[in-house]
């Protein structure tokens, strides 16, 4: 994906399930859900056993999940993610975003026969700062 289409899609697509959203401040996954919920992204936690995640109800699973789900943001370990694609293609999602070290081709295809966009081996937030806060944007967020 280019930087166009990424920019499109970070600024269409709003709903974030994040699975594998850990409770724990200093992991990645909620530093990064964290930094979405304050750039306006809508942001649900998907993780098994626990009830809260940064002010939002948690889901065990992505099909648990009542609210249309524009991008299923993973981090997860890769041999686990074709699963997630499967479910992210039930649920009917936009975008499956595997995050910076995570890449599985039988995943991507999965998602991408199902019709989602696939993003591997990025981190949404670093992309959204560097699409949407850049010097040739003037320094403006977007949302």
């Amino acid at each position: 994906m280019d930087d166009a289409e990424l920019k499109k899609l970070t600024k269409s697509q709003q709903t974030v399930a994040v699975v594998g959203l850990s409770p724990n401040p200093d992991r990645d996954s909620h530093r990064v859900a964290h930094y979405l919920q304050e750039h306006g992204f809508h942001v649900i936690p998907v993780r098994p056993g626990v009830d809260e995640i940064l002010g939002e109800k948690a889901y065990p699973r992505l099909e648990d999940v009542p609210d249309h789900v524009d991008i299923v943001d993973v981090f997860r370990k890769a041999e686990d993610t074709p699963a997630v694609a499967e479910s992210a293609v039930r649920i009917g999602a936009g975008t499956l975003w595997l995050q910076l070290g995570i890449e599985n081709e039988v995943t991507a295809s999965i998602a991408a026969a199902g019709g989602l966009n696939v993003v591997q081996n990025r981190c949404i937030k670093i992309e959204h700062q560097r699409l949407w806060t850049s010097p040739s944007e003037g320094g403006q967020g977007h949302g």
